[in-house]
């Protein structure tokens, strides 16, 4: 943690001296509030305009589903009890919408006055009438299918934002775009990356804190510096930037927080020439009583810090829970919850604000379940470590100390040698988002385990091909071979509901497979998610009992959301399998196009019908030359392997599996790599990265990957 401000007066004692008109102003927006909390309770959803008196009166009762988390705090708790423990065994479908896409949905819908505002992969917007389930508009920004391999991670989208009759959607190729609510009409786009030379993407939804649409990045496995930016969401102005890392050393730095990050990193890995990474991808809250916004940060670029910063550091401001002025930008605090982070340890899982006795009196803290394993709980007015405890099994550290800091283990920096490093980088938590309920206390969230072995590559250059190191013909920049020996570990997914004040496990429900969808917990007692294997299921929210569960077809990753419409309340959910780890691999037979299901008691409708996966046999008859398994192996790994899997040995996910196709289409593979049918639906154009021998030379890997595992008769 690091607070230089800690000497400034406290923001309440500044208030005390504010001027009477000042004081007139607080009130009448207290008593504008209490008047919507009273409208909404008497009324159900709000016509009010979608704005911060809105934000607070609706999380008071919570009629409608306004913003990615539902409120500022990001709770994911709905106060809405009509569906409760007792009852929900008679939920039924409503209607399904089809999203028409065949690529991951990690869309939070957002519902105000009847309306749904979701997402869908390539960042194409649906507004749907919830009381019919009929499309109202939708709203492409055409992203170039040619850019889906600049992302780690699928072409995917977590949703949009609501502001005074906007909707704000943050496109895969890097714009923040205005339109009209009522009509899905543009109104005012705006280009946040600042560097088109390099793989900027965004995924995740916007926000909005003060009149301000804020909106991070992805990258960092590309080599980028991440930042954060705040838009007017009036004009689309830009009102001020934070980058997350500082930049090169020769030049004048942004502000004195970029200085203070600099002499945490070694000049001598040029760490600004591969970005720094940092990006800030997913995770925002606001406190509006503090007017402090805080944000995760994430991974470093490359992930190897002995590269990146070879005499070591804790580089800032990585792998950080970073709190700004929402004004301003200006930097507040931090506290870093993976210092010098070599593993590709995100903090850019979502936290959740909430107000939690620690010790014995009531703190106002930041809950934070990141990739490294350790559950945080962290005082969000000035950043202090309170407490860290791991929530799944880890090996790169011990715990943390009473200063914050991780006591890393002996294995933790071995970079010479494959080692297992558990959690692995897919991480114990992902982006999947929690949830908590002040009832139970307890949050609720999606954990996992994806073994992988890591081998630091000692020759790695900036954008350097090297066959070997995963996707880097693609630009990616690990610095890092990944599985060169398989790991021990299994894989696993798990439901976990967590006491933050005792910093244990209550109770958990086990997985078919990881990658299951995020959370949402309601006062009636219940916490819904998704799941892999598709389906969709209702637990009880004290013992993890489950009541209720229906088919979705496809697996599901995204999280659900529950609203009042009509003095009726209903629960959505958008499915669509995919993301890094979907792309490859799946927990399901069947699949379907992208789909919004809403239930609400005694639903009857018909779910849609689902197709089988056609697997296919193993591919046979293709001629190659042994000798060029080997460096065929190495080109696989460093153009293909993050998205088909393993020939044979992985079934595919929403991407299929090389060693399921026709012959004929591995005989044939150099016209699909270079400038194939397939780049029209984001598959990359590998001319100018592979030539025809090197193709030829894959082709070896996947027939011979094949005839090595096919049962022998």
């Amino acid at each position: 943690m690091n607070h230089p401000e800690a000497s400034r007066p406290r923001r309440w004692s500044r208030a005390l001296l504010a001027s009477g008109s000042q004081r007139a102003q607080a009130l009448t927006a207290s008593l504008a509030v209490s008047l919507l909390v009273l409208a909404c309770a008497s009324q159900g959803p709000s016509k009010a305009p979608v704005n911060e008196a809105f934000f607070r009166a609706n999380a008071q009762q919570t009629a409608d589903w306004p913003s990615y988390g539902l409120d500022y705090a990001e709770t994911r708790h709905s106060r809405l009890e009509q569906i409760n423990a007792a009852n929900v065994g008679k939920l039924g479908l409503v209607w399904s919408y089809d999203l028409e896409s065949n690529r991951g949905v990690e869309s939070t819908p957002l519902v105000v006055n009847g309306v749904m505002y979701v997402t869908a992969s390539w960042s194409i917007v649906h507004a749907v009438d919830v009381r019919t389930g009929k499309r109202l508009w939708s709203y492409d920004p055409k992203v170039p299918r040619e850019a889906g391999y600049k992302g780690c991670c699928d072409v995917v989208n977590r949703g949009v934002a609501l502001h005074e009759g906007r909707v704000f959607v943050a496109s895969y190729d890097g714009r923040l775009i205005a339109l009209d609510a009522a009509t899905g009409q543009k109104v005012w786009e705006q280009d946040t990356i600042i560097d088109h030379k390099r793989s900027y993407t965004i995924t995740g939804a916007p926000r909005v804190f003060k009149g301000k649409v804020i909106i991070g990045n992805g990258g960092a496995e590309f080599g980028v510096r991440g930042y954060i930016t705040a838009y007017d969401a009036k004009t689309g102005d830009q009102k001020w930037r934070w980058f997350t890392v500082p930049g090169d050393p020769s030049q004048p730095f942004e502000n004195a927080a970029m200085e203070r990050a600099a002499k945490t990193w070694d000049p001598a890995g040029k760490w600004w020439e591969a970005g720094g990474g940092g990006t800030a991808w997913d995770s925002m809250s606001f406190d509006p009583e503090l007017n402090l916004m805080y944000v995760g940060t994430g991974n470093g670029s490359p992930w190897a810090r002995n590269l990146r910063s070879p005499a070591g550091g804790d580089n800032q401001y990585l792998a950080s829970i970073v709190a700004l002025n929402p004004d301003t930008g200006e930097y507040v605090w931090h506290y870093q919850e993976t210092p010098g982070d070599s593993w590709d340890y995100t903090s850019t899982q979502p936290m959740i604000l909430a107000d939690i006795p620690v010790n014995g009196k009531p703190r106002k803290v930041i809950l934070h379940a990141p990739k490294n394993g350790f559950f945080f709980v962290i005082d969000r007015t000035n950043g202090e470590f309170i407490s860290a405890k791991n929530f799944v099994d880890v090996n790169w550290a011990t715990g943390y100390d009473a200063k914050g800091r991780p006591i890393e283990t002996a294995i933790a920096r071995v970079a010479d040698r494959p080692r297992e490093i558990i959690p692995s980088a897919f991480g114990a938590r992902n982006w999947h988002p929690m949830s908590y309920n002040p009832g139970t206390g307890l949050v609720y969230m999606p954990v996992q385990g994806v073994p992988l072995t890591l081998l630091d590559n000692k020759d790695w250059k900036f954008n350097a091909k090297r066959p070997g190191e995963p996707h880097s013909g693609l630009g990616w920049n690990l610095a890092t071979f990944a599985n060169v020996e398989p790991p021990k570990a299994k894989p696993f997914g798990r439901l976990v509901a967590w006491d933050p004040v005792q910093q244990k496990e209550v109770w958990h429900q086990e997985q078919v497979s990881p990658w299951n969808g995020g959370t949402l917990t309601t006062a009636g007692n219940l916490v819904f998610q998704g799941t892999a294997d598709g389906r969709f299921i209702a637990y009880d929210a004290r013992n993890g009992s489950k009541l209720w569960e229906t088919p979705t077809g496809t697996g599901v990753i995204a999280a659900p959301v529950t609203y009042l419409v009509d003095g009726k309340q209903y629960v959505s959910i958008a499915v669509g399998w995919g993301g890094v780890y979907g792309l490859a691999a799946r927990a399901t037979d069947r699949k379907g196009p992208g789909t919004v299901y809403t239930f609400a008691l005694g639903g009857q409708a018909k779910a849609p019908d689902f197709v089988d996966y056609q697997l296919g046999k193993l591919v046979a008859g293709v001629k190659y030359n042994p000798a060029h398994i080997p460096e065929g192996t190495a080109l696989y790994v460093s153009n293909c392997v993050f998205c088909h899997g393993v020939p044979g040995v992985d079934r595919g996910g929403n991407i299929p599996n090389l060693g399921y196709m026709d012959a004929a289409y591995i005989e044939t593979l150099e016209n699909h790599v270079f400038k194939g049918a397939a780049n029209a639906r984001g598959m990359p154009d590998f001319t100018g990265k592979l030539t025809v021998a090197e193709v030829e030379k894959i082709k070896a890997f996947i027939q011979g990957t094949a005839d090595a595992i096919r049962p022998k008769k």
